[in-house]
């Protein structure tokens, strides 16, 4: 298998909310020589072919912003308001390969090596990272989910389409596949990390 088949996978990328635990506008926060969302992006295209960036709110700033940007595709959900779920539909419907990644714009310590490895797992169900217990993220989901993803209401539940089918989990010992950057706290433990 070539490098450029093995890498064919588009992640969906979450990155539409208000940031209301953290108090201001967390994707565009410091770090390393970006912002929180430049990381998980480039993190993603570390391994996936493309990443579809959800954005919501100023979604305006995030279509510019990465409109150049090669494997990016910003799609804008103007229901952001109405959760999560809405904008894994909105990615969902610009997927167009058999497998696809689900991954949040806070998650900016998520290696290319954890993509990675949660793919050498893949096939007709959907793969975790972690275990039953935390699964985290990212989360490879197959074509077949992309169906009941769309066809669901906005305010659908993403583990109730999950659990309807089989299940796998890489038991991945990495910490990272749980460290979201969600509040202040959380914040500081980045930053804190990158010095």
């Amino acid at each position: 298998m070539t490098m450029e088949q093995y890498r064919h996978v588009d992640c969906v990328m979450p990155a539409a909310g208000l940031s209301s635990r953290m108090g201001r506008w967390k994707m565009m926060l410091p770090y390393r020589h970006h912002t929180i969302l430049d990381e998980s992006i480039e993190n993603a295209l570390g391994f996936c072919s493309r990443v579809i960036l959800v954005a919501g709110h100023r979604g305006d700033e995030l279509a510019y912003r990465y409109k150049q940007k090669q494997g990016v595709e910003v799609v804008v959900n103007t229901h952001y308001e109405q959760g999560m779920f809405s904008s894994i539909q909105q990615g969902a419907k610009q997927v167009r390969t058999e497998n696809f990644f689900i991954c949040h714009g806070d998650m900016p310590c998520i290696s290319p090596d954890i993509y990675r490895r949660v793919w050498d797992k893949r096939g007709s169900y959907t793969v975790f990272p972690g275990t039953a217990e935390r699964p985290g993220h990212p989360v490879l989901l197959p074509a077949t989910l992309k169906a009941q993803i769309l066809s669901a209401p906005f305010d659908g539940k993403m583990k109730r389409i999950i659990y309807g089918g089989e299940v796998k989990y890489a038991r991945l010992s990495d910490t990272n596949i749980y460290f979201d950057v969600d509040t202040p706290a959380a914040y500081e433990r980045l930053c804190q990390r990158s010095q």
